[in-house]
C-alpha cells in the first residue's frame, strides 16, 4: 500500500472517531408516579430511542417544600456549566423547587423558591422552566399559577377551579429574584409553557389547558423579547388526543417536540423545520416505562460515561 493510501486511511480512521466521540448525548429529565421518590434520567444519541439510566432509579430525592415532590423537572445547562434545575413540589404551595449541580450526579441542598408567596390566593405552582436569556446575562424562571377571581375570562373553562396563566421571575445568582409577573395571558387556559431561541426570536411552545369546550391541544407563541411581547397562539400543532408538557430538541434544521398523550399513557413526538408544517413521529419513540412530564438537555459523552458508571 502507497504511503498516501495509508495515510488517508489513518485520516479517514481518526475523522471517523473524532465523530463518534463528539457525536451528541441529549439527556431527558422526568419524574414517574407522582413525583414523591425524585429525579429521573434517560439518554439518547438520535433522539428517539431513550434509554433509562441507573436502572429507571432515581438521582435525586426531593426534600424541598412541604409535599417533598419533585413533578415536571427542567435541567439546562447555566452560563456558568452548572446544571440548573426547577421543578413542582407539591400540587397546591406557592414555592418552585431549585438545585444545581456540575455533574448531574451531586446536587447542592434543595430550596423551595417562594415565587407566589406575595400572592395569598394563588393555588399553585407548575411546572417551571429554565431559560437563560443572553443578551441580558440573567435566567428567567417561569411557571403557571392559578388566581381565582384575577382573570374572569376563563374562569368558567377550565378543570375545577384552575385558570392559569404564565408567570416568571430573573435572577441572576439564584439567590435574589424579581417579583413574579404576568408572562402569557391572551385570555385563556395556558399552562406547560417552554421557551426556544430562534435566530432573533423567542418561540413559546404552550398548552392550551381549556377544558370548555375542550382543547387541551399544544401551540406556539413568539416575541422579540423572551420575557413579554408573545402572539396569540398559533393554531394546534399536535392532533385529536389531550397532550401536555412539551419538551423541545433542535437537531440542525428539524425541531422535536415531545409531549405527554396523558389521557393515552404513552409519549408522542412531531417535527418540523419551519414550525408551521408538522409531521407526527410518535412511532419512531422508545421511552422508559412510566415516564412522565419532563425536559431534554444537551450533554458530553464524559459526562455520560460518568452518569453510565453510577
Amino acid at each position: 500500500m502507497k504511503a498516501a493510501t495509508w495515510l488517508l486511511l489513518l485520516l479517514a480512521h481518526i475523522s471517523i472517531a473524532v465523530a463518534q466521540k463528539n457525536k451528541p448525548v441529549y439527556l431527558f429529565s422526568y419524574f414517574k408516579g407522582n413525583g414523591e421518590d425524585g429525579l429521573h434520567l434517560a439518554y439518547s444519541t438520535d433522539g428517539f430511542k431513550w434509554q433509562a439510566l441507573k436502572n429507571d432509579s432515581s438521582f435525586l430525592t426531593p426534600t424541598a417544600g412541604k409535599d417533598k415532590l419533585m413533578r415536571d423537572p427542567c435541567i439546562i445547562r447555566g452560563a456558568d456549566g452548572r446544571f440548573h434545575m426547577v421543578w413542582t413540589v407539591s400540587w397546591n404551595e406557592r414555592t418552585i423547587g431549585y438545585a444545581s449541580s456540575k455533574d448531574l450526579i451531586n446536587w447542592s441542598e434543595q430550596q423551595a423558591i417562594p415565587v407566589m408567596e406575595h400572592e395569598p390566593a394563588s393555588l399553585n405552582c407548575w411546572a417551571p422552566e429554565i431559560f437563560y436569556d443572553a443578551g441580558t446575562k440573567q435566567y428567567m424562571i417561569y411557571w403557571a399559577t392559578t388566581i381565582p377571581g384575577r382573570f374572569p375570562q376563563g374562569d368558567s373553562a377550565g378543570d375545577n377551579k384552575y385558570n392559569h396563566r404564565m408567570y416568571y421571575v430573573t435572577t441572576k445568582d439564584f439567590k435574589t429574584f424579581s417579583k413574579a409577573a404576568i408572562l402569557y395571558d391572551q385570555g385563556f387556559n395556558v399552562i406547560d409553557a417552554t421557551i426556544q431561541k430562534n435566530g432573533k426570536d423567542f418561540v413559546m411552545f404552550l398548552k392550551d389547558e381549556t377544558r370548555y369546550p375542550p382543547q387541551k391541544n399544544l401551540r406556539i407563541a413568539t416575541s422579540k423579547n423572551c420575557t413579554n411581547g408573545y402572539s396569540a397562539p398559533s393554531a394546534p400543532i399536535t392532533g385529536n388526543y389531550w397532550a401536555e408538557g412539551p419538551t423541545v430538541l433542535k437537531q440542525g434544521s428539524q425541531w422535536i417536540v415531545y409531549f405527554d398523550k396523558y389521557t393515552r399513557h404513552q409519549y408522542g413526538a412531531i417535527t418540523s423545520t419551519d414550525l408551521v408544517n408538522w409531521t407526527d413521529v410518535s412511532e419512531k419513540l422508545e421511552m422508559p416505562k412510566g415516564i412522565r412530564h419532563g425536559t431534554v438537555v444537551e450533554i458530553t459523552g464524559k459526562e455520560l460515561k460518568k452518569l453510565l458508571s453510577n
